[in-house]
């Protein structure tokens, strides 16, 4: 997580399954057209100001930024209880596989920052 002013950003990553059928299926689901508008509503609705996710052959690498002192554990329970959330991320769970050292329980797994060039 980085913080600049009133807002922090934090880091994820996670792995796709290495199938390029399923990676096409899931680049589809978030396309604009295809995203469900329960899915981003309910992101914006928890607090969240922006969320990208990049791919690199299949590992994913999610930002999302907040605003400052936002509860990223209240967040992600808080979107989990909202309509549709729980349908998209079992959806979803159909092309993910977790990082091999995540922990139970744990799909996106948070990075931790190595460098700064600012520092």
């Amino acid at each position: 997580m980085t913080a600049v002013g009133t807002t922090q950003t934090f880091y994820f990553a996670l792995d796709l399954k290495n199938d390029p059928e399923l990676i096409e299926i899931y680049k589809r689901f978030h396309e604009p057209a295809h995203i469900w508008p329960e899915i981003v509503a309910g992101i914006k609705e928890v607090g969240i100001l922006e969320m990208k996710i990049f791919l690199a052959g299949d590992r994913l690498f999610m930002l999302l930024e907040t605003p400052g002192g936002f509860d990223l554990n209240a967040g992600f329970k808080k979107m989990g209880e909202l309509p549709r959330q729980r349908e998209w991320a079992e959806l979803m769970a159909r092309f993910q596989q977790k990082l091999p050292f995540a922990k139970p329980g744990e799909y996106w797994v948070q990075l931790s920052q190595v460098f700064d060039l600012n520092s």
